[in-house]
């Protein structure tokens, strides 16, 4: 039986930034939502919507070799200004990139895949584990990898003092936070379990989110 990428698991906005028990918290970055594949030689890189991105980012699939075959992440591709600001414009701008244009876009500005969920692993679905066992098994294969670039583990929390550090985040470029229910599994399409927290920023021109 062939594996596929699920629907990416979607948020519902909060008005307050309060941390729950039985919660974890995450950043929320400026940049594209990606669900990625590694399986053989094949790599996907899908958007929120469904539309292929590996064309206008070469470097996620040239990184792929660091991954376990047969593994998928969920994550937020983003790119860092030479301030370590995030820099949306610049992401937005590669979208349309092809062959040696998007190679030479990668040197000049690289995309990292920021990974804040883990769908499977060597083989092993695990959509079905709770976002405690999901999240514990993407930290150990960063650690067992060393995984770097083009890859990045998104910070995870349930410390409110970690929370409010990161409401001051905004002035790097970040969105807001993100809050996830630790036992719940990951649920395809559904907003119940995941909610969003945004700082109020100035609207982007447009964004593939």
């Amino acid at each position: 039986m062939t594996w596929t990428l699920p629907h990416p698991m979607l948020s519902t906005p909060t008005p307050a930034p309060e941390l729950r028990p039985g919660w974890a918290a995450e950043p929320k970055w400026d940049g594209f939502r990606a669900l990625l594949s590694v399986e053989a030689d094949r790599v996907v890189l899908r958007s929120r919507r469904g539309t292929s991105m590996l064309a206008a980012f070469p470097e996620i699939a040239a990184g792929a070799a660091q991954l376990p075959d047969q593994t998928a992440l969920d994550g937020e591709l983003v790119v860092w200004d030479t301030a370590g600001r995030l820099a949306f414009e610049r992401l937005q701008h590669r979208l349309a990139r092809r062959g040696a244009a998007a190679a030479r876009a990668a040197e000049q500005a690289l995309a990292h895949f920021v990974a804040f969920d883990l769908l499977r692993l060597s083989g092993t679905d695990t959509t079905g584990w709770t976002y405690r066992r999901r999240r514990a098994a993407l930290e150990s294969l960063f650690a067992a990898r060393q995984l770097s670039a083009p890859w990045a583990l998104c910070p995870s929390t349930t410390e409110a003092d970690s929370v409010r550090e990161w409401l001051t985040w905004g002035t790097v470029g970040m969105e807001g936070v993100m809050f996830k229910r630790l036992d719940d599994v990951y649920w395809p399409g559904s907003r119940d379990s995941w909610l969003k927290y945004r700082h109020v920023r100035p609207p982007k021109p447009w964004s593939a989110r």
